[in-house]
């Protein structure tokens, strides 16, 4: 399956000094990444990113997605509308034989300090679409309330929550 918002950005392209990618997700997309997320729908979904070379063939992709989605609340199950704003800043670096051995063979132990690996560049070539839909994914609330909905739960005189409440009174009927 091909992803439902790409852009590809070549690597040899990017500019020394930088380059500045804005994307805007078109309709056929947002629909794509609606189903995708089981969302009932996204009204608009852009994103700003600033691509500068990061050393030894690196790159570090900078900036923001920002999203108008609709949502269904877990508490009244009404749809509605919510942003999503969310940054990015990810590190890709190119994947060489001699950096997967150095990998292999590397036996320092992981630190909760270090940063994250970076991002494989894939023959020459980084999703600057596909990254923007994981982060705007990141956004998205798991447990989307809407505005003022309100959980009452109400507890009716004598009723029992105990699980062995209907139990009790199962044995007692019988009796």
């Amino acid at each position: 399956m091909s992803e439902p918002l790409s852009r590809i950005v070549r690597v040899d392209a990017i500019l020394e000094e930088g380059q500045t990618v804005a994307l805007e997700a078109n309709a056929a997309e947002r629909e794509a990444l609606a189903a995708f997320y089981r969302l009932p729908s996204i009204e608009a979904l852009s994103a700003l990113l600033e691509l500068r070379r990061a050393g030894q063939g690196g790159i570090r992709v900078t900036g923001d997605v920002h999203a108008l989605v609709t949502q269904i609340c877990v508490i009244s199950l009404e749809p509605f509308q919510a942003n999503v704003n969310e940054e990015i800043d990810v590190r890709f670096a190119p994947r060489g034989l001699e950096d997967q051995e150095a990998r292999a063979h590397d036996t320092r132990g992981f630190a909760m300090a270090d940063e994250d690996e970076p991002e494989p560049i894939v023959e020459g070539k980084i999703d600057v679409g596909a990254l923007a839909a994981e982060f705007f994914a990141l956004g998205l609330d798991p447990y989307p309330r809407k505005p003022g909905a309100t959980f009452e739960f109400r507890l009716d005189q004598g009723e029992n929550l105990s699980p062995f409440a209907a139990l009790a009174r199962r044995g007692r009927k019988s009796e």
